[in-house]
């Protein structure tokens, strides 16, 4: 047998970029025009040393192309199966959108391990080291450096062809081996039947022992899965593999040497034998262990007896599930505040239809000044409560992202200067107070009075933290998030953001407090001093604002919190100085018609009663369907409409404006809502063609809202 008869012969190249330009140079390198190349070369061998040879054939591969990893790792799987592979492959680093240069060279040496590869690149994208880590088998590798030498590329493609050409070589002389050694056994075995049976059972045993110990060797030292082989006794491992070794971030002697891994739950040693002793496999057991930094690791085992020899041993397979069980706990708690949420805004929105039906009529009956003294009293105790209980509801539309909001560019800078300026009156001469403000921030897009609530509620609660005094620090600045830092955090988002940052140096706060401190009335205060809806506050009020807040903490340690805010796409106006108008009385109120629509009967009832003391005419109407019947008998009589936006029998405020404006364009319209700027349509910020009047309201707030929104100019809604 001739080896020199039977190579392989292989030009096949596959270029992978996504640079068209790449691909065309590679064909000018590897496959020139016929004889260009080789008759420059002679005409300067001739020159140099003054005698012309004969020409040598030129040798030109077959260069196919591929744009994507995807794409290459589909003509490499068609190259095979036509019985024409490619014998090497020169792969980009950077290939976007899609696989990288190093997960494609990984995807199809999983299935072409003998293909040889060309990295490259013109950047320094992935050390030497992260490459083999990676992908292995870097011996079947080169790096190529962009912009690259033709020479090279030539020297390279031959040099690798010829090695891929030898492989297959040497498969087929390990074929042509292992054939051999089967005839003359066979020829053995003729010779002398009962002796060369026995040597070749032997031989056949131990061949597949051999075979057997080879894959599982490859396999457990290969495997991205953490994996030992542990004495019964749990005295010592026989063997680890290298993510093993990474998991428990030690080293291979310091792991081989430690008989058992550190668990947090001690019993899972007695898990894990009790269930081997029975024969029974474990299955994806869920457990947690202390690595050598003293870092906890959630890890699902998977474990099985081994026979080796006469000797038990245990397989452990770990899977480290940290960042899914991160993740997984993450998602519970954003869907548990999502769903308090709603609870919430459902609550205030119905809490502030009462809260002004008991504000308005105590306000009337404190009016009269007949009134008794003590009933007088008492009903100062009515009104101070329910404006407390007011203030609460607001709180939690707050929380549920339900509060009416005038988001506009605002300097985030100033409004903090303003706010210290209050604090420093405000938390005692026991706590340094001092700000860090970054110059040039760009603006953000948010509501004044809201972020004025978010300072403050953060600066009371480092202020409570912090009882015998320290220091409490707010700083701002602008920060560009990449994908690696938003990944610690899936509420975070990508690109350039202002954070605003509280921090103490209190007493600080462990895991179980950590994860509660957003839920609404939950505080670690004793009673009367807190609501526990501060935190909550701030988190509706960054959530409705599109952004989002961390915090970070260990007792003793202090706490440190951070509120992000999207910025504004626009300039931050100047501001601008409207003259005062008096406010309009009800002069000629007479005159005017009144349409009150408002489902909640003692709502209804008192609004008519105030407006009606005011001396205007009232209309009421229980729903939009009760509103048109009386709209249909009075159309050319009501000058005004007030009008819940909520209402049932699936007719909103807003359609009901709508429809009566389109027959009355000079209609004025007043909306009165307990929650949500949504339901008046995602324009409503902007929106100033009608009035709007949150509840709970008390008569005189009603009354400036009618007298002052009867002077402007019609509401022409779209």
């Amino acid at each position: 047998m001739n080896p020199a008869n039977s190579e392989p012969k292989n030009r096949r190249i596959l270029v992978i970029d996504d640079n068209p330009s790449i691909h065309a140079d590679f064909r000018k390198i590897l496959s020139p025009s016929a004889g260009t190349q080789a008759a420059g070369l002679d005409e300067d061998e001739a020159a140099l040393f003054g005698e012309s040879r004969q020409a040598a054939p030129s040798l030109s591969f077959q260069i196919d192309s591929a744009f994507q990893g995807e794409e290459g790792l589909s003509k490499v799987r068609a190259a095979d199966a036509s019985g024409q592979p490619y014998a090497v492959a020169f792969v980009d680093v950077r290939m976007p959108p899609g696989w990288d240069g190093i997960e494609t060279i990984a995807r199809i040496w999983e299935e072409f391990p003998d293909l040889q590869m060309v990295v490259c690149t013109a950047y320094s994208d992935y050390s030497w080291d992260e490459i083999s880590k990676t992908i292995g088998n870097t011996d079947q590798m080169l790096v190529l450096k962009k912009p690259f030498d033709n020479v090279e590329v030539l020297q390279m493609a031959h040099a690798l062809c010829r090695k891929w050409e030898l492989t297959q070589i040497a498969h087929r002389q390990m074929e042509d081996l292992e054939t051999l050694v089967n005839e003359r056994t066979a020829e053995l075995r003729a010779a002398n039947d009962e002796l060369t049976s026995e040597v070749v059972e032997r031989s056949m045993a131990e061949a597949a022992l051999r075979h057997s110990e080879e894959r599982f060797s490859k396999a457990f030292h290969g495997s991205p899965l953490p994996m030992a082989i542990r004495r019964c006794d749990i005295s010592g491992y026989l063997d680890v593999n290298a993510s093993f070794v990474a998991l428990v971030d030690s080293t291979r002697e310091k792991a081989l040497g430690h008989g058992t891994l550190v668990w947090s739950e001690p019993e899972t040693d007695a898990k894990i034998a009790a269930a081997l002793s029975g024969q029974e496999a474990i299955r994806e057991l869920s457990a947690s262990i202390r690595t050598q930094a003293g870092e906890m690791r959630d890890v699902l085992v998977t474990a099985q007896a081994l026979q080796l020899g006469d000797v038990p041993y245990q397989l452990l397979i770990l899977q480290d599930i940290t960042v899914r069980t991160r993740l997984e706990n993450e998602l519970r708690q954003a869907q548990k505040m999502e769903a308090v949420g709603r609870l919430a805004a459902g609550v205030a929105h119905d809490f502030n239809n009462i809260l002004t039906v008991i504000l308005g009529n105590t306000s009337l009956q404190l009016r009269n000044p007949h009134l008794d003294e003590k009933l007088n009293i008492s009903l100062q105790h009515v009104e101070r409560a329910a404006e407390r209980a007011t203030a609460l509801t607001r709180q939690l539309l707050a929380y549920s992202r339900k509060q009416i909001i005038q988001r506009r560019p605002l300097a985030l800078n100033e409004v903090v200067e303003q706010t210290v300026a209050m604090l420093r009156r405000i938390i005692g001469e026991h706590i340094v107070l001092e700000a860090e403000l970054s110059p040039n921030l760009s603006p953000i897009f948010a509501d004044p009075g809201s972020v004025d609530q978010v300072i403050m509620n953060l600066a009371i609660n480092a202020r409570d933290a912090m009882p015998d005094g320290g220091t409490l620090t707010i700083a701002t600045g602008e920060v560009n998030l990449d994908q690696k830092t938003c990944s610690a955090n899936p509420e975070a988002q990508l690109g350039k953001h202002v954070c605003l940052t509280v921090q103490d140096t209190g007493k600080g706060m462990d895991g179980a407090t950590l994860a509660r401190i957003f839920e609404p009335f939950f505080t670690t205060k004793g009673p009367g001093e807190g609501t526990g809806m501060g935190l909550a506050t701030v988190y509706g009020v960054l959530k409705q604002h599109g952004g989002w807040i961390e915090v970070e903490s260990e007792p003793q340690c202090g706490t440190s919190i951070r509120a992000y805010f999207p910025l504004s796409t626009d300039e931050i106006a100047a501001a601008v100085v409207q003259p005062e108008k008096p406010l309009a009385t009800s002069e000629g109120a007479g005159n005017v018609t009144i349409l009150v629509v408002e489902d909640e009967e003692m709502l209804r009832d008192f609004v008519g009663d105030a407006l009606g003391v005011l001396g205007y005419r009232v209309l009421t109407a229980t729903n939009g369907r009760d509103a048109l019947k009386v709209w249909s008998e009075h159309r050319d009589e009501i000058d005004l409409l007030l009008t819940d936006v909520v209402m049932p029998e699936s007719f909103s405020g807003r359609q009901l404006a709508h429809t009566l404006i389109v027959e009355k364009p000079d209609l004025k319209v007043i909306f009165t809502s307990g929650y949500s700027a949504e339901l008046l349509g995602e324009d409503f910020e902007q929106e100033k063609r009608f009035g709007f009047l949150a509840k709970p309201y008390l008569p005189d707030g009603l009354a400036a809202a009618v007298a002052e929104h009867l002077q402007t100019q019609p509401a022409g809604l779209n």
